[in-house]
């Protein structure tokens, strides 16, 4: 049916201001992948084992693929479901730059890799069988109309604050290092991207959870755990493709646990497993913190990016309040 009429967005008038804190965060950390001199790693890359190039190869093809997923279906799916033109214009910015976060990785390809590597990583990527099930099962709950749209969120949370990280691993491992230092820098960039992602869509899952009788509430919560039950248990025989040939593989699993119970702080839910920040492995964790890097939380345009300090998030962090806390029933309406 054709509309008769159409609103102008107006943003001195925001009724979430979440929605304009998030927009006004992702815009200041703007960056682009041609803007990292990646082939300064080349010497880096040259000493590494093909055991381990095999490794950091397939693992950014992992990565390639599902932030095509999240750029493709998973933002087009959430904005069905948006509560204010403010919120789609925050998920049109989330869009865009999942799809320079799925362009990056081929910037390394294409500084690291032969033509034919590059052509057998993709390959793999396409066809990979645990790699694959994970991108199937978030997908169908993207393109199924007749799928919850707060389980469409729980999905989007869960693959950009938990299932990236089994890949996020290796680069913060060699930056840990001093190695693959811009490669790093690449990822660093991605992770404060994504930081930013899932604290946003885990808030918006928050207030329409609130929204829902409690019986619906408790069965959204019991969906929640199971699935996510069902996405760790493929998650342990993809990190085992991965890493059981350079030995990394119970350590990148405690990561990827850390990481999960994350995500359900960003849902506003209890962690699941006992895997806190001490147990990850340290030069891990002391890559992940943008204190270490060279670049400031606020990129800057120019020849690098220059990272300060930035405050780490508490726990509280992950829980919403009520925006309309405080108001009066008239400034509410």
């Amino acid at each position: 049916m054709p509309i008769k009429s159409y609103k102008a967005i107006n943003w001195n008038e925001v009724s979430d201001m979440i929605d304009k804190a998030t927009w006004e965060k992702l815009t200041e950390q703007f960056w682009l992948d041609t803007r990292i001199p990646v082939s300064n790693d080349l010497d880096d890359w040259r000493e590494l084992d093909t055991d381990h190039q095999w490794t950091v190869g397939h693992v950014f093809g992992g990565l390639t693929l599902l932030d095509t997923l999240q750029s493709q279906a998973g933002l087009t799916a959430l904005k069905e479901d948006v509560q204010t033109p403010h919120e789609t214009a925050v998920l049109n910015n989330i869009q865009f730059m999942e799809s320079v976060h799925a362009k990056s990785y081929s910037t390394i390809f294409s500084t690291l890799n032969t033509p034919d590597e590059i052509k057998e990583i993709f390959d793999w990527s396409d066809s990979e069988e645990f790699l694959q099930n994970k991108a199937v099962k978030i997908g169908n709950i993207y393109l199924d109309e007749s799928v919850d749209p707060l389980k469409k969120k729980i999905a989007n949370v869960f693959l950009e604050t938990f299932l990236f990280y089994s890949g996020f691993y290796t680069p913060l491992y060699y930056l840990g290092h001093n190695k693959l230092n811009n490669v790093a820098e690449i990822i660093k960039l991605i992770l404060r991207d994504e930081s930013v992602h899932g604290t946003y869509i885990g808030y918006k899952f928050q207030v329409g959870l609130k929204q829902r009788s409690e019986k619906q509430q408790q069965d959204l919560v019991d969906w929640l755990y199971n699935f996510l039950y069902e996405l760790y248990d493929n998650e342990e025989k993809y990190t085992h493709l991965l890493y059981d040939q350079i030995g990394w593989t119970d350590d990148v699993l405690t990561f990827i646990r850390y990481n999960a119970n994350k995500a359900l702080m960003n849902l506003g839910q209890d962690p699941l497993f006992p895997d806190t920040s001490s147990d990850v492995n340290p030069v891990v964790m002391n890559g992940i913190s943008t204190t270490t890097s060279n670049h400031d939380f606020f990129s800057q345009v120019g020849n690098g990016y220059r990272l300060g300090a930035v405050e780490a998030m508490s726990d509280s962090d992950y829980h919403v309040k009520d925006p309309n806390a405080g108001k009066s029933k008239n400034d509410k309406e």
